[in-house]
């Protein structure tokens, strides 16, 4: 079953994906000023840059670093200025806390400029450091992601994690030193490692969840794009989705009962910001190079290459490079794969947003019944335990999908170099009309 949902899966999420060539984007839509968005920013920056990561990132140069904050806040400053106003913040990498003066400042920035209720960042186990963490909670964060992976020191080897993070026992003594500065304290894990075993998996779990007790914990299946897969062979081992689903049951098995889902792989020891922004939040705005952005049934993509993005910033333009119009069935079905990721949909908000939402995704809900992946609870749909499992394989397969178009974006790094205007993306004049009346 889990090979056949795979394959649809996998189908539709690369066509979802798929951005045509060259398709360049005019302008970002114009803001509904009655309304706050979430926005994403991307800092790639990494000091290693680790096997399994698709995710844009580059080795950290300081000159490089520098030249790039100073393009992001510009961007946050034309965002402002076109209408943009946030209310939420997840900066993302890469690895945001790589410089975190720099950071800090641009946090400030957004405080200024919006009025801001939290801010989630990533971050690194060395980079849990009094100093630096004192200098995010000042800054705002409300949040704090650590990329652990594993707490097994053979798989943090095998993952070039070792050296530059520290050991199993001194990640540890990082995250006991970091409690107490944020709201929530989330570990991200990763599960379905290739020499990863069902020991392991659940002494990761016991250090986590009964030990340090952290506010929350989020165990994400191996995911990258296929020429990741490729390169890891030599490090890591291949990759083995048959056992995925095991693995996912040991997990929901083994959590204490204080723990709590928020997603179907996230777990919360306390009420928490959830891990995935795109679950709280239909529409998005992402600046940064590497940024993705859903705004109006189009998703958007920043250029990925540095130097084509502060050109593009210097000359007064947003670093948008692609987009990708959604049908309006796909965008049906992406509110209601968002959803229901956060484990349930509200079936008034839906309809409210889309009329005729229950109607014309009829098959698509009957069938996900008939899987016993839902639960029609009168009001809502509610994810089963079942449909955890099977939503873990969904995102698995959207996020693969989303990493293959880096891949991409990373080819056509030299393309949008080279090119004229064509690729530029001018600052929209802001719309004032009222909402709906596009």
């Amino acid at each position: 079953m889990d090979r056949l949902l795979t394959a649809g899966f996998r189908h539709n999420s690369r066509r979802l994906t798929r951005f045509a060539r060259p398709q360049p984007s005019e302008s970002l839509p114009a803001p509904d000023t009655a309304r706050k968005y979430m926005l994403y920013l991307h800092v790639p920056f990494c000091t290693v840059l680790c096997p399994f990561c698709s995710f844009h990132r580059v080795c950290f140069e300081e000159h490089k670093a520098l030249r790039y904050f100073k393009s992001l806040r510009q961007e946050i400053r034309m965002a402002h200025e076109a209408g943009y106003r946030f209310s939420d913040v997840y900066v993302g990498g890469g690895t945001p806390t790589v410089m975190p003066a720099e950071l800090a400042e641009t946090l400030g920035l957004l405080h200024k400029l919006s009025p801001i209720e939290s801010i989630s960042i990533e971050t690194n186990p060395d980079d849990l450091r009094p100093e630096v963490m004192s200098q995010m909670r000042d800054a705002g964060v409300t949040r704090v992601s650590v990329g652990i992976q594993s707490l097994d020191d053979e798989l943090l080897k095998q993952m070039d994690r070792y050296e530059k993070y520290g050991s199993a026992a001194e990640v540890i003594k990082r995250l006991e030193k970091a409690h107490g500065f944020f709201e929530t304290l989330n570990a991200d894990m990763i599960f379905n490692l290739p020499y990863q075993d069902e020991r392991s998996l659940l002494r990761d779990i016991d250090l986590l969840t009964r030990q340090l007790e952290v506010s929350q914990v989020t165990f994400y299946p191996l995911m990258s794009a296929e020429s990741t897969m490729r390169k890891m062979l030599k490090t890591m081992g291949e990759v083995d989705f048959d056992r995925e689903g095991h693995m996912y049951r040991l997990i929901l098995d083994a959590l204490p009962d204080s723990y709590q889902p928020s997603s179907a792989w996230c777990f919360n020891r306390e009420r928490g910001t959830v891990d995935e922004y795109i679950i709280e939040n239909e529409e998005y705005l992402g600046l940064g190079s590497g940024a993705m952005s859903y705004l109006d049934g189009v998703l958007y993509s920043s250029t990925f290459s540095l130097n084509h993005y502060n050109r593009q910033v210097d000359g007064g333009r947003f670093g948008i490079s692609r987009r990708q119009p959604l049908t309006r069935r796909d965008r049906l079905r992406y509110f209601m794969l968002m959803n229901l990721f956060g484990l349930s949909l509200d079936k008034a908000v839906a309809e409210k947003r889309y009329p005729g939402f229950f109607w014309k995704l009829a098959p698509e809900i009957l069938g996900l019944k008939m899987m016993g992946a839902v639960r029609d609870e009168g009001d809502r749909l509610v994810l089963t335990e079942y449909g955890m499992r099977v939503w873990i394989l969904i995102m698995r397969e959207f996020f693969m999908a989303v990493s293959d178009f880096r891949d991409l974006m990373r080819h056509t790094i030299r393309e949008e170099l080279d090119a004229p205007g064509p690729l530029e993306t001018r600052i929209p004049t802001p719309d004032l009309r009222p909402p709906g009346t596009h």
